[in-house]
């Protein structure tokens, strides 16, 4: 227990004791920093300073210079002089010049001073010295100063206090004395000593004080093993409460230490019946009293019973404070009864009790948590009429919205908020670039790094990890690097979030030698390890760069570093041995998956049916449609299924696919680009071409692969790198036949036509040739186009069609006479293959691009390969 100091005493009439029965509750929501405060506190944490307080730092003697103008000139000259004094040097001499203008209240200062510091040993020397003295003989006050100080050093020290309390004679021992010694005791969980020490202070005739009485019951109260029973704690406030004197009786911390008491043993009816007699003793309880109150009805499972002795109090005038109403509704939310927290507002507002924007807070979390975020919103403009919101509000805010998907509505969030001239701090700003990052919001995301920089605030790494993220989503793996690097230089020292974040914007477009370096970075220059989302990261950048060995292998070290693999590993191992086609290893890793999550997720599925169809295996792949449409326990599983066959093709039904898609997208970039991975892929294979189509266009109109298509008068551009290879095939098939209607259309033709299947280091190498996404996408184009085009010399990583086979293709167009032709590619949905059909024939292995390659195309790729820019 902790014990305000003895030196308070002669000013006070009772001691005002805190109460680590358990540690205090903590706070959920903190006042918003000042701006300048706010600033620098953030500047020095960024830059690694902030690990200790310059207090903790500072040796006693600067501390003591901090502290200067709290006591005289002459306290704070004696206080330096016996800092900076040698172990054993002469406390005479540092009291020679000042010997006759010191007094006890003087020397009272310092003992307070080293108690602060807990320099017990000169306290004591200290205390030797005046006790040699005639001119600065210790008082009582003195003695239980210096009890105090020994006190808080542990049981080690409590011989001393003894020592020093019966150096005091026994006729000049008052309350003051005893308390502090007691106090003593009672700080080292010696209840019992602390108890005999009341009696014996009692038996001399020495009167207790309300301070006493309070310092015995918490000691009493905490006692553990065994636990003093709540009837002996009852017997000292009786005793409390008939005592003739008025020092004795029962205070606030009186009342406290019982209802702590209480709530700590379930005792509702006594919490009950200790709130009314404080209330008939004309004492109001404080916002630790009602927390108390509402623990003992809640450990109780009676919290209903809390609410009725509330409207009791308002009905007798004696409205609780909003600190009361907000304990019960944190109590209700604890075990996710969000009606009765709701509830409780509403008895808030009839009793007359006005909400603040902390009462707020605690439902719109609940709503969050809940996933209601219509109720959230709501409530929010329900408490913009009654309460300001606070810089803490909006910080609740970014986190429900961020964590359910509504990246966007953050950032108005945002917006608004400044609009509304309530100041963000950091932890506004990270919680908004955090919503960017999982959106792919790179724009907004570098807006608000230009709000923090403007307002003199450093980026935290929290920040920049979000920046990172949301570049990354964009593939801007250049910009995303620079950010990185930038963050070094002022000062953020990156965590293993921000290098998993880096390595999993190269992961997504199959950059496994970036995300290598990045790893290779983390481990020998920061000296962090990997953590199964590095290894996650490796395993998707292993994969969608076409190393499957080292996939597996990442896995199998991601085991034997003992990480336990959630879904994600699962299906990146998945993944590796579908794109290697071996049916029987895919078969016996989804029955891990099946094993360990309780319904395999759709990317799961997909990435079976795509291995199914491939291999012309249909048989196997209709029994999985068919599981999936059997499956009750998720609507999504069904919807997909149905709408793969077929089966959802009219508006009404695709409603239902739209609404599935949508629910994606509010995972988070990260996901829904696997899930519209797998599900193009699984299309694609099952000739459901024109649905493929329809679901690569929602895709992209919720800011997925913004990399996808980019037009200018040198380049018309298409870029997979980060698509599977039936999604791949997708989008090059939209893409040829939009080329079609351009080639009709315009007479203006670029230099270049290009298809990005890579990028990064693999772009310098040929191997990637013979990598599965650019051996299809580039046999898919020359079948369907007829040689137009190949692989160029300056770049490994994209297949080309230069100016003039553009124009050979305009002139086949215009040659058809107006013919009705769609495009280059029919999107159409093909009937589902009977089982044991054969559709898919292994595609011709091809050792390089250049076999559709002729003399005159390669002189003109020569002349024209830097109009695209890499």
């Amino acid at each position: 227990m902790a014990l305000v100091s003895t030196t308070t005493v002669a000013s006070s009439s009772s001691y005002h004791c805190d109460h680590p029965l358990r540690p205090a509750a903590a706070r959920s929501w903190c006042r918003p920093r000042s701006r300048g405060g706010g600033r620098l506190a953030v500047l020095a944490r960024a830059r690694g300073q902030l690990t200790t307080t310059p207090k903790e730092e500072a040796a006693p003697a600067a501390s003591a210079a901090g502290e200067r103008g709290r006591y005289s000139y002459e306290v704070d000259s004696l206080i330096d002089r016996l800092s900076n004094l040698a172990p054993r040097g002469s406390i005479a001499r540092c009291l020679e010049t000042a010997k006759h203008r010191l007094t006890l209240q003087d020397f009272a200062a310092v003992y307070r001073e080293f108690s602060r510091r807990g320099d017990w040993q000169r306290s004591v020397r200290l205390f030797k010295y005046m006790q040699r003295q005639s001119w600065c003989r210790p008082d009582e006050h003195i003695h239980a100063i210096v009890i105090g100080v020994l006190g808080r050093q542990g049981p080690a020290l409590l011989d001393k206090c003894l020592e020093v309390f019966q150096d005091l004679p026994a006729d000049a021992r008052t309350a003051l004395s005893y308390t502090s010694l007691i106090a003593a005791y009672a700080r080292n969980a010696l209840h019992d000593d602390a108890r005999a020490l009341l009696d014996q202070m009692k038996a001399q005739g020495v009167a207790p004080t309300a301070a006493t009485y309070n310092t015995v019951l918490a000691a009493c109260a905490r006692a553990a093993d065994p636990p003093v029973p709540f009837d002996m704690l009852l017997g000292l406030f009786a005793e409390m409460r008939h005592d003739p004197s008025p020092a004795v009786r029962p205070d606030l911390t009186t009342y406290n230490t019982l209802l702590l008491a209480a709530a700590v043993r379930s005792l509702s009816d006594q919490s009950e019946m200790l709130l009314r007699t404080m209330l008939e003793a004309g004492i109001m309880p404080d916002t630790a009293s009602y927390r108390y109150i509402v623990d003992a009805f809640a450990n109780a499972g009676d919290l209903s019973r809390v609410a009725e002795l509330f409207r009791e109090m308002a009905d007798t005038g004696h409205t609780p404070d909003p600190s009361a109403y907000l304990g019960l509704m944190e109590a209700h939310t604890r075990i996710g009864a969000t009606a009765e927290a709701v509830a409780v507002l509403r008895q808030m507002q009839a009793d007359g009790c006005a909400p603040t924007a902390a009462t707020y807070r605690v439902l719109l979390d609940q709503y969050g948590k809940q996933g209601r975020f219509d109720g959230v919103r709501e409530l929010f403009r329900e408490m913009r009429t009654a309460v300001p919101p606070d810089t803490a509000t909006y910080n609740v805010l970014f986190n429900v919205f961020g964590d359910g998907g509504f990246f966007k509505e953050v950032v108005e969030l945002f917006h608004d908020m400044l609009r509304t001239g309530i100041e963000p701090d950091m932890e506004t700003c990270e919680g908004v670039l955090a919503a960017c990052g999982q959106g792919g919001l790179h724009e907004d995301a570098r807006e608000v790094l230009d709000y923090i920089t403007k307002e003199g605030m450093v980026p935290t790494a929290k920040a920049y990890t979000g920046l990172i993220e949301a570049l990354g989503h964009a593939a801007m793996y250049e910009e995303a690097y620079v950010a990185f690097n930038m963050m070094t230089e002022i000062g953020s020292l990156p965590t293993i979030e921000t290098y998993n974040s880096l390595a999993n914007v190269f992961a997504k477009g199959g950059l496994f030698r970036e995300a290598e370096s990045v790893f290779s970075r983390m481990t020998n220059s920061a000296g962090i390890q990997k953590s199964k989302d590095s290894y996650d990261a490796l395993i998707e950048a292993y994969c969608q760069g076409s190393q499957l060995d080292d996939a597996v292998k990442a896995y199998m070290e991601m085991r034997k570093s003992r990480f336990n693999p959630d879904e994600r590993s699962l299906e990146g191992v998945l993944n590796a041995y579908c794109i290697a086609g071996v049916i029987d290893e895919s078969k016996e890793q989804f029955e891990e998956i099946r094993s360990n999550m309780t319904v395999p997720s759709i990317i799961a599925y997909c990435m079976m049916l795509s291995l199914y169809a491939r291999n012309d295996r249909w048989a196997d792949a209709y029994d999985l449609l068919e599981e999936m449409k059997a499956n009750r326990a998720s609507n999504t599983h069904q919807v997909i299924a149905s709408m793969i066959k077929g089966e959802y093709d009219d508006s009404s039904n695709w409603q239902m696919v739209e609404y599935v898609l949508d629910s994606s997208n509010l995972e988070g970039c990260d996901y829904s680009l696997r899930f519209f991975n797998s599900l193009l892929d699984a299309l694609w294979w099952f000739g459901q071409k024109a649905r493929a189509a329809r679901v690569l266009d929602h895709a992209v109109s919720y800011g997925l692969f913004p990399e996808l298509s980019r037009d200018t008068k040198l380049v018309w551009s298409l870029d997979v790198h980060r698509m599977s290879v039936g999604g791949a095939l997708v989008a090059v098939s939209v893409w040829l036949n939009k080329l079609y209607a351009r080639l009709k259309r315009e007479k203006d033709l670029p230099q270049l036509a290009s298809v990005v299947v890579l990028r990064g280091e693999m772009e310098k190498s040929t191997i990637t040739r013979g990598l599965p996404i650019s051996k299809v996408v580039y046999s898919f184009l020359n079948d369907t186009l007829s040689a137009s085009f190949h692989y160029p010399k300056w770049n490994k990583g994209r297949v080309i069609c230069l100016k003039s086979q553009l124009k050979k293709l305009q002139a086949a167009i215009d040659s058809t006479n107006g013919a009705a032709v769609p495009g280059f590619v029919h999107m159409t949905d093909s009937r589902l293959p009977s089982p044991g059909s054969k559709v898919y024939a292994r595609e011709p292995q091809v050792e390089n691009g250049s076999a559709h390659s002729t003399s005159e195309s390669l002189v003109e790729e020569e002349k024209e390969s830097e109009l695209l820019a890499l």
